[in-house]
């Protein structure tokens, strides 16, 4: 039988780096039964094998995204129609193979002129209001707000407002601390997000341009409803602001508390694509997979994952997992990192990982060459980190120059 450790370490940091009981549990066992501790109810299985983690987010066959009928309650209940993250095959590989040809590495470098400008547009506008500041909504949100509205067809006056609703939605969505006043607010914008959404669809049904909705509608017609559009939409912007906005302010968190990487990423730039994969691998902004559900009894490597139990898989353990012949896990971009799992493993990857990454590539180099005397005006263990939500990072990033 296997040993039930009473944890969180997988939902919980000490900073940018993991917990020291998830290398605890890491380096004793790859899957363990834990007690989610408010997250989930009662006990589910954790992954922090490479092997087992890669094993179950390929099993689709084995494994869902949508709860078992006598687990669906609360946020794992609700229906998210559009959200690929929330469906299985056969409806997750229809919805997916539409989006896929708007996401190829060759579509995504086209974009490169537009991220650029978009970038050094808001590094201007942060200079010109001059230190001290702050990172996130200066620089980290904006850049894939916009970028994210940009790809959807969003009016680039409406960008920033519609960003700031869904910023406004997601901070104490899953945020224990929140009042009932504060949430009542982050519903009306979760609200105003979504309805913003909606209207915009309507309107691509009648006039559908060269963004990605009106591809989705010009090719796919009727084959695609108005609200797998809106849904598909709010994700895509959602995830692309938590994601990427996310990584923009915990990328150069990390390069300052590493002064000789920092310095390398100024001194070389030729390491930039290497430094990115390595910040990914090191930070790790989605920490856990989205939870799965056994659709049948499961052998993996010693256990059985009975029917209908949760399995989370800890993509921060993996990707932080000690390395051979290395003393300590520390941030190196000279390494090849990109085996990491980032973006996560199977048919639910990230589809927009080479945007992602195109974002990273332009934005963290911009914003620590035009200022190279960025530091933080608190000590790192100071800052006020998202911890109760699904994208680790922090809310306010306090910088001069």
């Amino acid at each position: 039988m296997s040993k039930r450790l009473k944890t969180a370490a997988h939902t919980r940091r000490n900073g940018i780096e993991p917990m020291p009981e998830l290398a605890s549990i890491s380096a004793r066992t790859p899957l363990v039964r834990v007690d989610a501790e408010g997250s989930f109810s009662g006990w589910h299985w954790l992954a922090t094998g490479f092997d087992e983690v890669r094993a179950i987010l390929s099993d689709d066959h084995r494994f869902s995204m949508i709860p078992p009928p006598t687990q669906m309650h609360g946020a794992a209940g609700r229906v998210e129609i559009g959200n690929l993250l929330r469906y299985d095959p056969p409806e997750h590989t229809r919805l997916r193979k539409m989006l896929v040809p708007e996401f190829t590495v060759r579509r995504i470098r086209r974009l490169e002129p537009f991220v650029t400008e978009i970038v050094a547009d808001c590094l201007d506008a942060l200079e010109l209001a001059g230190p001290p500041a702050d990172l996130m909504p200066t620089f980290a949100l904006p850049i894939p707000g916009l970028v994210g509205c940009a790809l959807l067809g969003v009016p680039r006056d409406d960008a920033a407002d519609l960003a700031r609703h869904f910023v406004s939605t997601s901070s104490a969505a899953t945020d224990h601390r929140t009042d009932p006043r504060e949430r009542e607010r982050m519903r009306a914008a979760g609200n105003a997000f979504v309805t913003y959404i909606r209207r915009l669809v309507r309107q691509k049904r009648r006039d559908p341009g060269d963004d990605l909705l009106g591809m989705l509608i010009r090719e796919h017609g009727t084959d695609v409803t108005d609200e797998e559009l809106t849904g598909i939409a709010a994700t895509l912007l959602g995830s692309s602001i938590e994601n990427v906005g996310g990584m923009l302010a915990l990328a150069p968190l990390a390069l300052l508390q590493y002064p000789d990487q920092l310095a390398l990423f100024l001194d070389r730039p030729e390491l930039t694509d290497q430094a990115v994969e390595e910040l990914l691998r090191y930070v790790s902004s989605v920490p856990n997979s989205i939870p799965r559900y056994a659709l049948k009894d499961v052998r993996v490597g010693e256990h059985v994952i009975r029917t209908g139990e949760v399995v989370m898989c800890s993509l921060l353990a993996v990707n932080r997992a000690q390395l051979p012949g290395v003393p300590q896990d520390t941030l190196d971009i000279t390494r090849d990192s990109s085996g990491h799992m980032a973006f996560g493993h199977g048919i639910h990857h990230c589809l927009g990982a080479s945007l992602s990454r195109l974002e990273l590539r332009i934005a963290l180099p911009a914003l620590l060459r035009r200022f190279p005397g960025l530091r933080l005006t608190v000590p790192a263990e100071q800052l006020r980190y998202r911890t109760w939500t699904p994208n680790y990072g922090v809310d306010v990033l306090p910088v001069v120059w």
